[in-house]
């Protein structure tokens, strides 16, 4: 008998139609003899709906009313899959946040997770009860709720794994699970049947939106294993877990990409310190994440300062930065909404070289030009023009062998 935690996303319990379907897959995963803790998001489009529906109210809702809002969407989804379950012919209680005692800091809207109390759960398993938790939601030192931001679901899954120790950790959804790139960009995208943890932090930083990059964290900081698998339950999908040591990795994985992002540069800054650091800490302060950042060598006493931003914080930035720039004497504030992120990511880009180069000669021959740069041991990132972001990405899938399946023998 293993214990697994399934979290459904919004588009697996869209409708009741969707829940009936997805106390199926459970009752099969429980008849087979397992335990099982399931999480839930709200209702397809359920929180974009109360989203909508605050800000036609108050252009600026509070944080708190509007957690408080959005938090119960969940509470809909969550009693839909208890009585479902029951007419199954199983047992099952559901679970708000506060219930459960998933216990987070005060940071409304981003909250994170800092504790969970697992007693009601564990009475609820040995009794042979499904317990039907919320996802997205916890609660404060104070009893505020809280909700865990967009995708917050998958962070309380993996929680309650590793709060439960879980054997896994199965993230189900509407794909079958994690693929070299967007098949609906490039087709000839294949599945891969596991990825590590850093592969997969790196693909959900750079704009893979499988899973919130939080539960990744999460997931690789307590060793819990996640998979990745279709909301029917079956196929293997991809497992997420640490690296194997005797397996050699491929050199690069998977092709992950972005529109969300907006680039901002300061000329002219004076080349002194603490001017960057100007610069960023208003930025910083407001909330806003700081992705890649450029600073040129030095000319007549001044400098070049460039970083990308999220785009849906384009307008804040600029508006922060240009402050900043009178504040330090620089030039003009100049910016693009119009770039996106492209980033080849692999483990076994530690022991291989030449990715760099094949990356910038396949960008060279299609005419691409490279605006910034950003790099770890195991990724490489570049902003480029929006318009040309589909051709490199099927292009660099071609060139590192991604639409081709792995030989064994190698």
């Amino acid at each position: 008998m293993a214990r697994f935690i399934m979290k459904f996303g919004g588009s697996s319990v869209a409708t009741v139609e969707h829940i009936r379907a997805a106390a199926g897959v459970v009752a099969r995963k429980q008849r087979e003899g397992h335990e099982v803790v399931v999480v839930l998001s709200a209702m397809g489009d359920t929180t974009d709906e109360l989203l909508a529906r605050a800000h036609a109210i108050s252009t600026r809702p509070r944080p708190r009313e509007l957690d408080m809002l959005l938090s119960s969407g969940e509470q809909v989804s969550i009693s839909l899959m208890a009585m479902a379950l029951r007419e199954q012919g199983l047992e099952a209680r559901s679970w708000l946040g506060h219930q459960v005692r998933i216990r987070t800091d005060s940071v409304h809207a981003k909250a994170r997770i800092e504790a969970v109390e697992t007693a009601g759960l564990e009475a609820d398993l040995a009794a042979g009860v499904i317990p039907v938790v919320a996802g997205f939601q916890g609660v404060d030192r104070d009893d505020q709720v809280t909700t865990l931001g967009r995708g917050g679901s998958d962070t309380t899954g993996v929680a309650l794994a590793a709060a439960l120790g879980a054997d896994e950790c199965q993230i189900l959804t509407d794909v079958d699970g994690v693929y070299t790139t967007d098949p609906r960009m490039v087709p000839r995208a294949r599945r891969l049947s596991r990825v590590t943890f850093e592969e997969m932090l790196e693909l959900s930083s750079l704009g893979s939106r499988v899973l919130q990059i939080r539960s990744v964290q999460f997931a690789g900081k307590y060793n819990v294993p996640v998979r990745v698998l279709h909301n029917s339950g079956e196929g293997e999908g991809t497992l997420i877990s640490y690296e194997e040591p005797d397996v050699e990795a491929p050199v690069v994985s998977g092709i992950a990409f972005s529109r969300d992002e907006a680039q901002v540069t300061i000329t002219g800054v004076p080349d002194r310190p603490g001017n960057g650091y100007a610069i960023l800490n208003r930025v910083s302060e407001s909330h806003i994440i700081v992705d890649m950042i450029v600073m040129n060598a030095p000319r007549a006493g001044v400098v070049d300062f460039s970083f990308s931003v999220p785009r849906e914080e384009y307008d804040q930035a600029m508006e922060l930065v240009r402050t900043a720039a009178v504040d330090i004497d620089a030039g003009e504030v100049l910016g693009s909404a119009n770039v996106a992120k492209i980033s080849v990511v692999g483990v076994g880009m530690r022991s291989h070289a030449g990715v760099a180069t094949t990356m910038f000669e396949v960008l060279a021959r299609e005419g691409i030009n490279v605006r910034m740069v950003s790099t770890s041991e195991i990724k490489i990132s570049v902003l480029i023009e929006e318009k040309y972001l589909e051709l490199g990405v099927r292009s660099l899938h071609e060139a590192f062998g991604l639409d081709r399946e792995p030989d064994p023998a190698k």
